[in-house]
């Protein structure tokens, strides 16, 4: 049920030692620091995070925080200057097909068809070519992109490539799907309609999900927890489960809980957001 109070969101600790035992992806001391000498920028700061298996968690901030630099440790693109990286135990040292990427742009390859840019993935892997393909045409239907297989990705429009970028990153059963702030660039009517899509198959795959967003309605929709984020060096401020995660209700953002719930967000970022553009001002 969700509560109508002025505070709807519950805090919770996600560096909490009981979060560390059994997480599927455990983040120890992670820090990040970009150039050297004067020019020397540290973009996050040492920070611990466990993800439960299952777990979906929206991560927020100011623009320049390190949230996109947090996900990148995560997806092996960029190496730690402090800490480290694990998923199931195992640190994390490079990309692997374990982590599904999913970014702003689609990142699809134009001289492929649709599924055979979803049967990438596990053909790259060894997967025998037609048990590729048939994995591909499972995850088009999911996504409803099916009777487009055969498209390739310039034929379709911007909603559509990132839904093949969905079951793209799906196609391997990765442990953990890293999402780039996937439907930035997509106008407000798609957004939506995606946020209600990607709320379905996680419900289905029950896959972790660590969500990159600037959006707070986006965080809320979809998230079982939301980490909020300072601004440069990144580190969690504060961190809640989200009850709007699990209802049906389409239009659950125009309800009273819902617009506490943001308030409650809005509030923790305003100093920040200033602070962002303050350390923008004089770079």
């Amino acid at each position: 049920m969700l509560r109508d109070d002025l505070n709807p969101l519950e805090p919770v600790a996600l560096d909490a030692p009981e979060r560390r035992t059994g997480a599927l992806l455990a983040i120890d001391q992670l820090g990040k620091t970009f150039g050297s000498g004067v020019g020397q920028v540290q973009a996050l700061s040492p920070t611990d995070l466990y993800l439960q298996e299952g777990d979906f968690l929206c991560v927020v901030g100011p623009s320049g925080c390190g949230k996109t630099t947090l996900l990148n440790l995560v997806a092996g693109f960029e190496r730690p200057s402090s800490g480290q990286v694990r998923l199931r135990g195992q640190p994390i040292t490079g990309p692997g097909a374990e982590r599904g990427v999913v970014f702003q742009q689609g990142a699809l390859f134009n001289w492929m068809t649709v599924l055979e840019n979803v049967a990438f993935g596990p053909r790259a892997c060894g997967v025998n070519p037609e048990a590729a393909r048939q994995r591909a045409r499972q995850l088009l239907q999911m996504v409803g992109l099916d009777s487009f297989a055969d498209k390739y990705p310039y034929q379709l429009s911007g909603g559509m490539q990132q839904r093949v970028g969905i079951a793209r990153a799906l196609a391997n059963e990765p442990g953990i799907l890293l999402m780039d702030e996937p439907f930035a660039a997509l106008d407000q009517q798609t957004r939506e309609l995606l946020q209600e899509e990607i709320r379905h198959i996680w419900r289905r795959e029950r896959k972790t999900v660590l969500w990159i967003t600037h959006s707070i309605d986006e965080a809320l929709f979809l998230a079982t927890h939301i980490a909020v984020m300072t601004a440069r060096p990144g580190r969690i401020k504060a961190a809640f489960r989200s009850p709007f995660n699990e209802t049906e209700d389409p239009l659950v953002a125009a309800t009273p809980a819902f617009t506490a719930a943001k308030r409650q967000i809005v509030e923790l970022l305003r100093g920040e957001s200033r602070q962002a553009q303050a350390q923008e001002s004089a770079a």
